[in-house]
């Protein structure tokens, strides 16, 4: 069994796990903190795959638009809300 590495980073106040290197990208904020500015800032990063929490978005404005974000600056990246 192999396990890959995990890393945690801040970016704009939020904790967001990077699993190996740049495979998936998971925040779960439940502060209802993540803005399109989070999502621009987090899409630019290009990873494969980027994980949010459904409740943690700030308005439905901002969980609508992450995946238009997404498909402007990362279009490879698969997108889900959980």
């Amino acid at each position: 069994m192999r396990t890959l590495p995990i890393e945690k980073e801040n970016i704009q106040g939020k904790e967001v796990l990077f699993v190996d290197s740049n495979a998936l990208a998971a925040c779960f904020d439940a502060n209802k903190g993540v803005d399109e500015a989070f999502v621009k800032e987090l899409a630019v990063r290009k990873p494969l795959r980027a994980v949010f929490r459904d409740a943690g978005f700030r308005d439905s404005a901002a969980k609508i638009n992450v995946e238009q974000i997404f498909k402007l600056l990362s279009p490879a990246t698969e997108v889900k809300c959980i």
